[in-house]
């Protein structure tokens, strides 16, 4: 099958209600597009990213019960809080965790939404192997956990959220690799009781994850599992 070509961008270490907005813009632009039937459409984004400190919950997220401080207590360690358009609960984002926000218009690819989450797992997944480690799902669950040992909690190293409206999809993965992990304790991390955070710079334990490195092996991982080439903005 020939591979389609999307748009690849790495805005670097960006505020997340800015990125939140050019996301928005890059989405709407496709939908309308496509209400208009204009022809040479594009097939979509790849969206690379780091955000400062924040708080993001979906938009059926529940968070009176999931955060666990009061919002005052998020000036003192820095952060902000966002209720989004996406799916799922609550989960932070900061420095060192790498985001990958795809805005892809998929009739270029399949219409099935469960199909399109189960990939972007399979991204992280591919890209843990990499590193020798073995990502998993769990069932009734969506993210991507590290193998889970007997009598242990499960590890969270990978969450996703995502909207989707006309068959275009918007926000996307948040993979730790050297986030500070500590910031997690202030929440149940996506509604989801006993469970644990890692970070790959935990699982590895290393010092430092080298994190152009880890860009450059999730693009591979993504266009091995999406079938697509990068055109770089």
């Amino acid at each position: 099958m020939k591979k389609r070509t999307i748009f690849f961008e790495d805005l670097g270490i960006k505020e997340y209600q800015e990125t939140w907005k050019y996301q928005k813009k890059l989405f709407k632009d496709i939908i309308q597009k496509k209400i208009n039937r204009v022809s040479c459409q594009k097939v979509g984004y790849l969206l690379f990213v780091e955000h400062p400190n924040v708080y993001t919950i979906g938009k059926n997220g529940k968070k009176n019960k999931h955060l666990l401080v009061p919002s005052d207590f998020l000036n003192k360690i820095n952060a902000t809080f966002y209720q989004t358009d996406r799916g799922g609960d609550i989960t932070f984002h900061g420095p060192g965790q790498l985001i990958g926000y795809p805005i892809l218009n998929m009739d270029y690819f399949f219409t099935d939404v469960h199909k399109y989450i189960r990939l972007l797992e399979e991204v992280i997944i591919h890209f843990l192997k990499f590193y020798g480690l073995e990502g998993v799902r769990k069932k009734g669950k969506t993210g991507v956990w590290m193998n889970n040992d007997i009598g242990k909690k499960s590890r969270k190293i990978c969450a996703i959220g995502i909207r989707m409206s006309r068959w275009v999809t918007m926000h996307g993965f948040a993979l730790n690799i050297n986030t500070d992990l500590r910031y997690f304790d202030y929440i149940i991390p996506c509604g989801i009781h006993d469970q644990e955070v890692t970070s790959l710079r935990k699982e590895l334990e290393k010092k430092e994850i080298p994190f152009e490195i880890v860009k450059n092996k999730v693009k591979k991982s993504f266009q091995d599992v999406f079938n697509v080439e990068f055109n770089h903005l």
